[in-house]
């Protein structure tokens, strides 16, 4: 059995190794080309996504001034989906 698995991908995705993340997303499709959830994901760290002019500005700007737990949360649920 592999240590390589979906949850392992989230975690070294969610502490910024995208690469690390990248290549067992890879491994999995290897092994079931029909996973959705691991091409979707691969998608997300390429970086294929819709672009919204000044979404990224005002991100950082509502990073600068947030102030409460909630705020912190809806920060993390953006750079999540990003």
């Amino acid at each position: 059995m592999s240590i390589k698995t979906p949850t392992l991908a989230l975690i070294y995705e969610s502490q910024g190794l995208k690469a690390e993340a990248a290549e067992i997303y890879r491994e999995i499709l290897a092994q079931n080309p029909a996973n959705t959830d691991a091409r979707l994901a691969l998608a997300r760290l390429g970086g294929k996504r819709r672009s919204f002019a000044g979404a990224n500005r005002e991100m950082v700007d509502f990073f600068v001034r947030m102030d409460s737990r909630v705020e912190i949360a809806e920060f993390e649920r953006y750079l999540i989906f990003a």
